[in-house]
């Protein structure tokens, strides 16, 4: 009787012991304090677009040439945004140093920044810009990752109080016309959503976009995207994050498209919505590991580095958004906390786009 008494008592404990040991878990994973961007880490990330602004080569141009009289350097094929091996690096770049600009004027190398912005975001850059949109064949380039890029730098470029910051919101809008004039008339034909891991993401393009038009107040652009989320995204349930990552996954497309839904339904609309598409996430032991870099020297491979800023920051935005989902900020921390101090190094694959990626995420992580 007594051995019994016994036996059933130790099961009780070893249960109430596992529970109490799971909640201390939760507790130590939701109260990881997220990481700051500090004056020091701002100084060490600006070198990365700082490096890459101006460096032509190497560079991938991502062309389709119609003739010979499309054949140029990068420069002079793009002479505002030439630099760090890609077009949308170079303009993501661009946003980098102004978005640090902005959080900290006293940068060490502050004057430098400034002097590389007037230089490369200047008028007639620009409109050479918006020209070789206009080539024939060119209608689909940067479609929408870079357009999306564009956006976000024209915001950053609108919100920053400072007579350089209006200066170059003039000189880039333009740019920025046209591409919001390419969104409102490219959405309306896309019938289907594209849910990739990397640069043709429908939702991060939308996402960014949407940023822009709330805080312009783009109506047009607004009820462009707003229709798109409700056709492309409304009834979908049960999405697969348990696929993620593909090998070259820079982005979620489970969780780009949660950030995107957060942003345009209301809080109550979008906790339905959200019970249906990732019910794990309501559960305070949810937990995600980071995207695993075997090899920061391939180019493709160190991808999954972004991947966990992307994460985070979708992480982050859910939060904010549902504060019952207070435990995915530690989530979103581990996952800053894994990549944040491998991307300044010598290998350039990584150093000329990680950088943004990691002030994106630690700009959402307060």
């Amino acid at each position: 009787m007594w051995h019994k008494l016994s036996l059933i008592l130790l099961f009780f404990y070893l249960i109430v012991g596992c529970k109490n040991s799971k909640k201390s878990e939760t507790q130590t994973l939701t109260e990881v304090p997220p990481p700051e961007l500090t004056f020091s880490e701002a100084n060490r990330l600006v070198r990365l677009p700082l490096d890459c602004l101006q460096t032509e080569y190497p560079n991938k141009l991502n062309q389709t040439l119609q003739d010979s009289t499309h054949l140029g350097s990068p420069q002079q094929l793009h002479p505002a945004f030439y630099g760090c091996f890609d077009w949308h690096s170079s303009v993501h770049g661009h946003w980098s140093l102004v978005s640090l600009l902005k959080q900290y004027p006293s940068l060490n190398q502050a004057a430098t920044i400034r002097n590389k912005l007037i230089e490369n975001i200047s008028d007639k850059n620009i409109m050479a810009e918006v020209d070789y949109f206009k080539w024939t064949g060119n209608k689909s380039f940067e479609r929408t990752y870079g357009w999306a890029w564009i956006l976000k730098l024209a915001e950053e470029l609108h919100t920053w109080n400072d007579p350089l910051g209006r200066d170059l919101a003039a000189n880039l809008r333009p740019l920025t016309e046209y591409i919001v004039a390419s969104y409102v008339e490219f959405l309306p034909k896309l019938n289907y959503p594209i849910r990739v891991g990397e640069h043709s993401n429908t939702a991060f393009g939308l996402s960014l976009a949407w940023d822009y038009a709330v805080v312009l107040n783009n109506q047009e652009l607004k009820e462009a995207i707003s229709s798109c989320v409700d056709r492309f995204y409304s009834q979908d349930a049960e999405c697969p994050i348990t696929w993620e990552p593909s090998g070259f996954d820079f982005l979620s497309p489970c969780l780009e498209e949660a950030n995107l839904v957060r942003k345009i339904y209301p809080q109550d609309k979008f906790k339905k919505w959200l019970n249906n598409f990732l019910p794990q996430l309501s559960h305070p032991q949810f937990e995600l590991e980071p995207g695993r870099v075997s090899d920061r020297t391939d180019g493709k491979l160190v991808h999954l580095d972004g991947l966990n800023f992307s994460r985070a920051w979708c992480l982050y935005g859910i939060a904010e958004t549902l504060p019952e989902y207070a435990h995915l900020k530690g989530v979103a921390s581990e996952h800053i906390t894994y990549s944040l101090p491998n991307i300044i190094d010598e290998n350039y694959s990584g150093t000329h786009w990680l950088g943004s990626f990691a002030l994106y995420a630690l700009n959402h992580a307060h």
